[in-house]
């Protein structure tokens, strides 16, 4: 509905802008503004602002479950009992999670792209693809966050939970700091900074892209290292605090 409503919106425009005037400066400005709003690009951008919330909301539940839900199910010491490596089942599951990512954003991306033949907006297929590889790189984080804290914490719900609150807050960082300058630097230091928008159409940011990539690329790896080299909890939910490290289990064991 996002591309026939920019033809009713060019239509109307000026009162359409009227009513977006009616709304307050603050809460315009934690949106980025709606200078370029009659623009095909400032008009993606208003449309798409809370894409990388909504699909990181699978990426932090998928990511967090990877492994550990089999984990507290009890079915991931059966699994490892097969003649698989640690290795290949976490790389294996990471591929699926990364290829299930981007099947959801291509169903959402043709989704945009089909009514684009009956629609005024001048943008191509490959064009309108790059918002949605900036949200790639940007949940792919969040996922990747997520993965990792479920290898360190006790259970996956803090995983999704602590994952979560670092996406919801960038969300919330980035648009406040539109408003106290003082909250710059915080933003950048979280994914959301770094999504284009639908600004990503006049060309994509490969520094903050490539960024990101890098970024899920370390996460990643440390959950897979902290994978290879974790005892497997049996406790799951029901344990408090941080995961029990594997020296500590063997001394126990030993001691008894």
């Amino acid at each position: 509905m996002v591309v026939p409503f920019y033809d009713v919106y060019v239509a109307q425009e000026e009162q359409m802008l009227q009513f977006i005037e009616s709304y307050p400066p603050e809460f315009l400005a934690f949106f980025g503004g709606m200078a370029a709003i009659n623009t095909p690009a400032g008009f993606l951008n208003s449309q798409l602002t809370t894409l990388p919330v909504v699909f990181g909301i699978f990426a932090v539940l998928a990511g967090s479950a990877l492994l550990a839900r089999d984990e507290e199910s009890g079915r991931l010491d059966l699994i490892l009992a097969h003649p698989v490596s640690r290795l290949a089942l976490f790389g294996g599951r990471l591929a699926a999670f990364v290829a299930a990512n981007i099947a959801i954003l291509t169903v959402c991306w043709l989704g945009f792209c089909i009514p684009l033949s009956g629609s005024s907006m001048d943008v191509s297929w490959g064009q309108m693809a790059l918002p949605f590889v900036s949200t790639f790189a940007v949940v792919l984080v969040f996922g990747t966050i997520a993965l990792l804290l479920s290898m360190v914490l006790s259970s996956r719900r803090r995983a999704a939970a602590a994952a979560g609150a670092v996406m919801v807050a960038g969300f919330f960082l980035s648009g406040m700091a539109n408003l106290n300058a003082d909250l710059k630097p915080i933003a950048r230091a979280l994914p959301y900074e770094y999504f284009q928008g639908g600004y990503a159409i006049s060309g994509l940011n490969l520094v903050w892209f490539g960024g990101l990539m890098a970024v899920s690329a370390l996460f990643a790896a440390l959950a897979g290292w902290r994978f290879q080299r974790r005892d497997i909890r049996v406790g799951g939910e029901g344990n408090l605090g941080l995961a029990r490290p594997a020296f500590l289990s063997r001394l126990r064991r030993a001691s008894l």
